[in-house]
């Protein structure tokens, strides 16, 4: 198993301390980072859990940084220039618009009515 070695301070020496032996696992967790920031899915989240109206749900879109972001992920696709963090990131955000399209094509027999 490969050995790292960091230089850290006093503070921090102490503390990974305490973590003895589950370090290599926090690590790993730490490292673990979600492909879209959280406030993506808060978002999303709180628009649910507010109760939408089938008039809402139809017109729930991102928000114009989800947009720019999205922008910005798919030119770089199209360049051929993703990071593997940002292929992540965009594979996250083509589920979380399957999610909605789902819920909206849900809703949409309440929108004819």
């Amino acid at each position: 198993m490969p050995k790292i070695t960091l230089e850290v301070s006093e503070e921090l020496s102490q503390q990974l301390a305490q973590v003895g032996d589950r370090l290599p696992e926090l690590l790993a967790l730490s490292l673990q980072q979600p492909a879209v920031p959280a406030q993506i899915y808060r978002y999303i989240l709180n628009f649910l859990a507010s109760n939408p109206t089938p008039e809402q749900i139809a017109k729930f879109k991102p928000t114009l940084e989800m947009q720019e972001r999205l922008r910005i992920l798919l030119a770089r696709s199209n360049a051929g220039e993703l990071t593997p963090t940002e292929l992540k990131e965009l594979d996250e955000y083509e589920r979380i618009e399957h999610l909605v399209v789902m819920i909206k094509a849900g809703n949409l027999s309440y929108l004819t009515s």
